[in-house]
């Protein structure tokens, strides 16, 4: 995926080295792309390259379980945690009204059912590439008048000019990236750099010689010596997305910085100093991740010296039509063509509707709607084709496992397990359970694999390979 100056980087996921092969050749006349077989190959690809694709076209149906949609869901959350500008356009035999809905409302631009013509499904990535992403941050505030933002604005003013961090929390796809860029552009560094590192998207490998730099020969491959994002930064900003996902030994290193400026390049002995103002975002409740022993105490307690919660889209009123109405003016005008409307019942079913996917679902929403209605006023019935209904109103899942108020409940089930199965197995038994768990966490946070990790009370490193194993230990049914 190196794009060159004149082609664009282009990511195909698809267990089908035919799809791959015929789709890859096809496409490679306007883009630069490259294939992947499974989820784990894909995100190892993102981790790899420095460019990340400006689409990726993706199967649902991927191993180890090509017959069900779950590893299709969860790459789509982590392509975005990976690479948030990067569209999604998911191309799958899981065709399902629910599938389409759902993958949509984790952030999906387009669903296409196979088989596609491949001809039909270039000018659908280039429909899709020609609405280019708009901020929600205008001038120096926010769209819209709830009392959330109007919290959140009065919060980004206070703090904007203050050289401390600021911790910047919030559920996926809300704009925690926004707030931050608000920050920036409110602040005396505006004519500073501004740089954004996703700590999720990096090898934990890779991550210090990215902040810190390193020295000529520091390690293999290291030919020359390069700066990091701390000396690039200047006197600017510094954005650290998902820091929650900083590897632990690092964050003694980071803590550094935070207190007195000082770092070093890897294979250097040279302190340096940074002036850059930090500025770091989560999807993760930290207090937990202190508690748990998965992030240190005295690096949260830096990093909150501020601390904004940016709100999920299903708190902000009326707003939310006001920014659908804001998406629909920006993406007709790069279009070229009139803006939609919505009927009366239509916006009462649009505030009526959680967003699961927060603002990034509503702006896909929105390329939707100007693609297929623009000029025209959308029904309710059209615009009810866009929503993940069943992902946005499913219960909450009931509790897969017994749960035992005591020491002696949990025994005396244990016992009775043992006495009245002659064919117990405790591997056996245990991976039920965590995949019972897994499934459970994985319904309540719609895939989002950042959000299921945080519920499990584990990091996402463990539950990629928690999954990997279950899936791998899973056998066919002899039925």
């Amino acid at each position: 995926m190196n794009a060159t100056e004149s082609k664009a980087a282009l990511l195909i996921v698809d267990d089908d080295p035919l799809i791959t092969e015929t789709l890859g050749y096809f496409l490679s006349r306007d883009y630069v792309v490259a294939t992947a077989a499974t989820r784990r190959e894909a995100i190892s690809l993102l981790r790899q390259e420095k460019v990340a694709p400006v689409l990726a076209l993706i199967d649902l149906g991927l191993p180890p379980a090509p017959h069900r949609p779950d590893e299709g869901f969860a790459l789509i959350a982590d392509i975005l945690a990976h690479a948030p500008g990067t569209r999604i356009v998911v191309l799958s035999g899981q065709s399902e009204e629910a599938n389409a809905r759902h993958a949509r409302a984790l952030g999906a631009t387009e669903f296409v059912s196979k088989p596609a013509d491949p001809e039909s499904l270039r000018q659908l990535i280039r429909r899709v590439l020609a609405f280019s992403d708009t901020s929600t941050v205008v001038a120096d505030g926010l769209i819209g008048n709830s009392p959330p933002l109007q919290n959140l604005r009065t919060q980004l003013r206070q703090f904007a000019r203050s050289p401390f961090p600021v911790l910047i929390e919030g559920e996926s796809g809300s704009g925690k990236e926004l707030a931050a860029l608000a920050l920036h552009r409110l602040s005396d560094r505006r004519d500073k750099p501004c740089l954004t590192l996703n700590c999720a998207a990096i090898s934990p490998n890779l991550v210090e010689a990215t902040l810190f730099g390193h020295g000529k020969g520091a390690f293999t491959g290291a030919t020359g010596a390069r700066a990091g994002y701390f000396e690039d930064a200047g006197e600017g900003t510094l954005f650290l997305d998902e820091v929650g996902e900083l590897p632990l030994d690092l964050q003694p290193k980071l803590l550094r910085v935070l207190e007195n400026g000082e770092f070093q390049r890897i294979g250097e002995t040279q302190s340096r100093h940074s002036s850059a103002r930090i500025i770091a975002a989560t999807n993760r409740d930290l207090k937990k991740e202190v508690h748990e022993g998965r992030f240190r105490a005295d690096l949260y307690h830096r990093l909150s010296v501020f601390t904004i919660t940016v709100p999920p889209l299903r708190e902000l009123g009326d707003d939310r039509i006001r920014l659908l109405e804001h998406f629909s003016a920006v993406y007709g005008a790069q279009a070229g063509v009139p803006p939609f409307r919505l009927e009366a019942k239509s916006a009462e079913r649009l505030l009526a509707y959680a967003f699961p996917g927060n603002v990034r679902e509503l702006r896909n929403i929105a390329i939707r709607l100007i693609t297929k209605y623009s000029g025209r006023t959308v029904s309710p019935s059209e615009l009810e084709d866009e929503l993940d209904v069943a992902g946005a109103s499913a219960p909450l899942a009931a509790s897969p496992a017994p749960t035992f108020s005591s020491s002696a409940e949990l025994i005396a089930h244990a016992l009775h397990e043992l006495q009245s199965r002659s064919d117990f197995n405790l591997d056996a038994t245990l991976r039920r359970w965590e995949e019972a768990y897994i499934e459970a966490a994985r319904q309540l946070a719609h895939d989002n694999l950042s959000q299921v990790a945080r519920l499990l009370g584990i990091n996402r490193t463990t539950l990629y390979n928690r999954i990997d194993a279950l899936g791998r230990n899973r056998r066919p049914s002899s039925k």
